[in-house]
């Protein structure tokens, strides 16, 4: 047998993972019957680990900027995550290291730059001229709280206002402070006694740059002469004010208050307001003041060529509308149109033609960013529609509950799911393109399909197209649509395992070449559907009711506290099969009036009408049995070649035939031992309630009493978003006194005993005990005979045991490659066939795709079986164990998968201690451990998948999914497949002056900044008020700079017009950077796997 060498493998693995670096045994075979050399290909250096992308709506965003010349849109979160997006397909995440939340955001205009402020009182510059940006530099306050930021259009200096209503002054291009500083008391008049408290407003007017206005939370306002350094004018009034806006003539400006009110003032007239309006107040009789109303957070003052001005506004409701969604108010003119928001408004913008404070604005649209959504509403179009986002935010419309990536599927599968979703949109959408359409689409190196399917906790289920690391919402399924859904509280029935989301999906099992998809409810409940083009109505929808239960000797009754309430009695169940057009019969208390034989929930009576796409065949659901409520399923496999589905949970297993609507297997977990129970647990005798199709749930321990909550999952807080899904020792070890539920299920062609000659169709059981047992199945002909004869299924005990409960089993073949379960290709059930298809349909039977049932019979196959602690090959069909590889000591195992990369096989697991680590197939040689992150909460553990060609993802936040890559080959391709933000756009032209203006003065008074801000006449700033700090700069900075040209930031300046000339010197120096920058990269990523346990930087 060939003997690996581990010593390639990554030097130095942590601890928590240690135990991977052990030599693995390999078991001795009798003499001729040894293992055949298989030539493994995977080497570690095809795995490097990287994110990719992120997706989703930003979650707990508070900060809000857009460039009117790129078309770029920037959102700042309370978690210092800053997200870009351009056209849609053009989207990037960036990260503050410090985490700190970012309070503002601004844009230099077409510059490939932005400033973030953070509430560390910390200012960032980006460069947004590389596919990935990077701080170039940062500046910490820190004698002063940052409050409010202002950096004029086609200026480098920034106005950055503080708490203590001071002034400072950044250069943009150096990152550093002028010595020029505007002090509050200066500001405000000698006089007053009180401070005005932290600026709220900065703006230059749009006609004389030298001016500075400044908005203080007291309610004070000043007009500050630059170059004389003192007020011009100051305007009080004796509301709190939250924001300030220009009219673009800058003759008047417009303050919101805290009071609802909004008051207009002419630039020389500071004694009192030309105009106060409240917009949302009740005007009342003998001109007193209208009732006060809410603050008006923010306002817009926006002008037009052709019309009236439009004032944009949030808040300022009255008090009195309690329950009154978020409103954005559009004035304009005589019109006033309130807007309902679905969530509270964090800012919004106004988009206009210019970037030019001095010329006519003319709005087309608002962007509104809400606190789980981002709207976007015309202003062109009458009734102001919103346009339809083609961004992917929608993933946490429900929260979501679990989730699948299926990469490489059929080609024709998105198209289908396009066809049948594209019937679903909302219609009354602006008929205008989205217009945030910056930047340029990255070259899509990757060819394959991938999808993504998330389950929610409403019980939709979404598909979405995720090829080229883009997403799209192909299809949403709704699954709750087959049940009845309570009209008020008090009819209610008290049958659900949980108060909230009955119709949670925990589980989805899906089957991408024939379309079959299953899913699993919180509600212990399972929905088979298929998929077709045709609208049908189903007259009844086929159910099933199963009632597992299997009690042990010696186990005393859970304490009565646990019992839940008995309500009135609802329907239940007979349990045996029946046909599928009928609804079974009722009963609904066992003899000693405790609630039996009650789904938790109504399958529908009245016919339904499915549109085209998933289409219910089935409903299976758990009942009730002796007052004891169903436990939540742990695992689900259908298989379409077979027509089954087979479910578990922490009691027992149930196996169903889909085709035949028939219950063929309902077992305790300790019966699929027969007499070989390694616990020796004993069934209590006589049995309660028992039925002929097999026994329920079972309770293992070894005479003592385990609490009902072991079992089961944590329950779907949708508030945090943690998710359920019952695998009892996936976040806890497991120990001998919990329950042993079902927590891994395959069904697979291959050979069930060792005498077998040749492979036949079987389900493959793991537990979480870290046992395998083998379910053999016996199946009749194809076409009408499949219909008519039983499926015979026969248990054949246990095959081995692991430590740890069992996670995920696959089959190879002879020659190391994966056998995939059989399947049926797709096929339109809704369209009657005709007789020559009928004759082809009796002849046909479920054939399996695996290559061995055409091969010899000699052949063998090997089966890989991953728990949360090891892994291990067998040999089949004499079940020894050809390799064996601890995977960790002191953690477990979240997820791990079998699959395909570079024409091989590898197996993928994801760590509780936060490391990614990849096995080659069948030797289980460590090929990767990267500790990628610490476990910090239950929806990573639970959301993470792996899947073929390298990928994977999980949910990082209630709102968005982060994917990543394992492969060398798709890190090094990334780049070219990322969009970059950054295009080049000539600015527009100023406006013009005009002739009079030009001869009479007026029109925009320009300010020279550079002299009046520079060292030579305002001297240097204080050392000890802000600290430089340079930008991180690493690899990415490096090339960015490069090719970004922002190494000549301070000379060149990024304005495009001044940048033309420039390109040509650059050229040369670029293309040396670019390579320095590239064998840097090498050198960089090889030291990083030498050094990798001291620091892993994640790009």
């Amino acid at each position: 047998m060939r003997k690996f060498n581990i010593r390639k493998v990554l030097d130095g693995l942590t601890a928590g993972s240690s135990s991977a670096s052990q030599q693995q045994q390999p078991q001795q075979h009798p003499p001729g019957n040894r293992e055949p050399e298989i030539q493994e290909t995977l080497q570690s250096e095809h795995f490097q680990l990287c994110k990719t992308v992120r997706h989703g709506f930003p979650y707990q965003p508070s900060a809000l900027a857009f460039d009117p010349v790129q078309k770029i849109l920037a959102v700042g979160t309370q978690t210092g995550a800053l997200r870009l997006f351009g056209r849609p397909g053009v989207e990037c995440y960036c990260q503050h290291d410090s985490g700190a939340a970012v309070i503002q955001l601004q844009f230099l205009i077409n510059e490939g730059a932005l400033v973030s402020a953070l509430a560390d009182d910390t200012l960032h510059l980006w460069n947004l001229r590389q596919k990935r940006p990077a701080i170039l530099h940062s500046l910490k306050f820190c004698r002063e709280r940052v409050t409010f930021c202002h950096l004029p259009f086609q200026s480098k200096w920034l106005y950055v206002g503080t708490e203590r209503g001071n002034i400072h002054i950044v250069n943009v291009e150096s990152f550093t402070l002028s010595g020029y500083v505007i002090m509050w008391n200066k500001a405000i008049e000698l006089s007053s006694k009180s401070h005005p408290g932290p600026v709220v407003h900065i703006s230059d007017n749009p006609m004389d740059e030298g001016k500075l206005l400044i908005g203080f939370e007291s309610g004070t306002v000043v007009l500050w002469d630059l170059k004389s350094k003192k007020a011009d004018y100051r305007y009080t009034y004796d509301e709190a004010i939250h924001s300030v806006a220009w009219h673009h003539e800058g003759k008047q400006f417009i303050c919101s208050h805290s009071d609802g009110t909004l008051t207009v003032w002419n630039v020389r007239s500071p004694a009192k307001p030309v105009q106060t309006i409240t917009p949302h107040g009740k005007q009342l009789k003998d001109g007193k003041k209208p009732e006060p109303c809410k603050p008006i957070l923010k306002v817009e003052f926006k002008t037009t060529r052709s019309g009236e001005p439009f004032i944009i506004l949030s808040g300022g409701l009255s008090y009195d509308t309690v329950g009154r969604r978020p409103c954005l108010t559009v004035m304009h003119g005589k019109s006033t149109a309130v807007l309902e928001m679905d969530y509270s408004i964090v800012d919004f913008l106004t988009l206009c033609e210019t970037p030019y404070p001095n010329d006519f604005q003319e709005p087309y649209a608002v962007v509104v960013l809400l606190e789980k959504d981002l709207v976007l509403i015309d202003l062109a179009q009458n009734g102001y529609p919103i346009f339809e986002n083609p961004y992917p935010l929608s993933i946490h419309e429900s929260p979501v509950t679990c989730c699948e990536y299926f990469a490489d599927c059929p080609v024709d599968l998105i198209p289908a799911l396009y066809s049948v979703g594209a019937r679903q949109k909302r219609q009354g959408y602006s008929k205008k393109e989205w217009p945030i359409n910056g930047g340029n689409w990255g070259l899509g190196a990757q060819s394959y399909p991938e999808i993504i399917i998330t389950g929610h906790a409403d019980g939709s289920v979404k598909f979405w197209d995720a090829s080229a690391i883009t997403l799209q919402v192909l299809y949403k399924l709704k699954t709750a649509k087959v049940f009845e859904k309570s009209r008020n509280k008090d009819d209610k029935p008290n049958t659900d395992i949980v108060d909230e989301d009955p119709y949670a999906i925990q589980i989805i099992s899906w089957c991408p070449e024939s379309r079959m998809l299953c899913v699993a409810g919180v509600s212990a409940h399972v929905i088979i559907y298929r998929f077709s083009k045709q609208e049908v109505i189903t007259e009844v929808i086929p159910m099933l009711e199963v009632r597992l239960l299997y009690e042990i000797n010696d186990v005393e009754t859970p304490e009565g506290e646990q019992a839940p309430p008995l309500p009135t009695p609802v329907g239940g169940a007979n349990p045996q099969p029946i046909p599928p057009q009928s609804h079974p019969s009722t009963s609904s208390s066992s003899s000693d009036g405790l609630r039996d034989n009650v789904p938790c929930l109504k399958v529908k009576t009245s016919p339904l009408k499915q549109s085209p796409g998933y289409q219910t065949e089935l409903v299976i659901q758990l009942v009730w049995v002796g007052g004891e409520p169903p436990q939540q399923i742990t695992s689900l496999a259908v298989n379409s070649s077979y027509g089954l589905v087979v479910f578990g949970n922490c009691n027992g297993i149930a196996m169903v035939d889909y085709l035949q609507k028939a219950i063929l297997l309902n077992l305790g977990t300790i019966e699929l031992y027969g007499s070989n129970d390694p616990y020796r647990r004993e069934p209590r005798s006589p049995r309660k309630s028992r039925q002929p199709s097999g026994a329920g749930l079972c309770d293992i321990s070894e005479g003592t009493v385990v609490p009902e909550d072991r079992c089961k999952s944590p329950t779907s807080d949708v508030k945090d978003n943690s998710f359920s899904r019952s695998r009892s020792s996936s976040v806890t070890s497991i120990d001998k006194e919990s329950r042993e539920a079902i927590s891994a299920l395959h069904f697979c062609e291959t050979f069930t005993r060792k005498a077998d000659s040749s492979p036949s169709p079987c389900l493959w059981v793991g537990t979480t005990l870290g046992t395998v047992l083998v379910i053999a199945l016996n199946l009749p002909p194809g076409g009408e005979q499949r219909l008519l004869q039983p499926v015979i299924v026969s248990p054949s005990g246990t095959i081995l045991r692991l430590k740890g409960a069992i996670l995920r089993m696959a089959f190879l073949d002879t020659t190391g490659c994966l056998v995939p379960p059989a399947y049926e290709s797709w096929r339109e059930h809704n369209v009657a066939e005709e007789k020559d298809e009928k004759e082809k349909l009796k002849k046909r039977r479920p054939v399996s795709v695996s290559p061995s049932s055409s091969q010899e019979i000699s052949e063998n196959q090997y089966a890989v079986i991953c728990s949360e602690k090891q892994a291990k090959v067998i040999s089949l069909p004499t079940q020894n164990c050809a390799y064996k590889q601890n995977i960790t000591e002191t953690s477990f195992v979240l997820r791990g998968d079998i699959v395909a990369l570079s024409n091989s096989i590898c197996l993928a697991c994801f760590c509780a201690n936060g490391h990614i680590m990849t096995f080659s197939l069948p030797s289980l040689r460590p090929l990767l451990d990267v500790y990628y992150l610490p476990l910090t909460n239950m929806r990573i553990a639970r959301t993470f998948c792996f899947t073929n060609n390298g990928q994977a993802l999980y949910l990082v936040s209630p709102t968005e999914i982060q994917r990543l890559t394992y492969s060398q080959e798709t890190c090094e391709n990334l780049q070219e497949m990322l969009g970059e933000l950054f295009t080049p756009v000539e600015t527009p032209e100023a406006p013009n002056r005009g002739f009079f203006k030009g001869l009479f003065g007026g029109g925009a008074q320009s300010l020279d900044r550079e002299e009046l801000f520079g060292e030579s006449s305002s001297g240097k700033a204080s050392r000890s008020l802000a600290q430089h700090i340079p930008g991180p700069g690493g690899i990415e900075g490096v090339k960015g700079a490069a090719s970004g040209v922002v190494g000549e930031l301070a000379r060149a300046r990024l304005a495009l017009d001044e940048r033309g000339q420039k390109l040509g010197d650059l050229e040369e120096r670029t293309a040396a950077m670019m390579s320095s920058a590239d064998s840097f990269s090498k050198h960089a990523h090889e030291m990083m796997l030498k050094y990798k346990d001291k620091k892993w930087y994640q790009f």
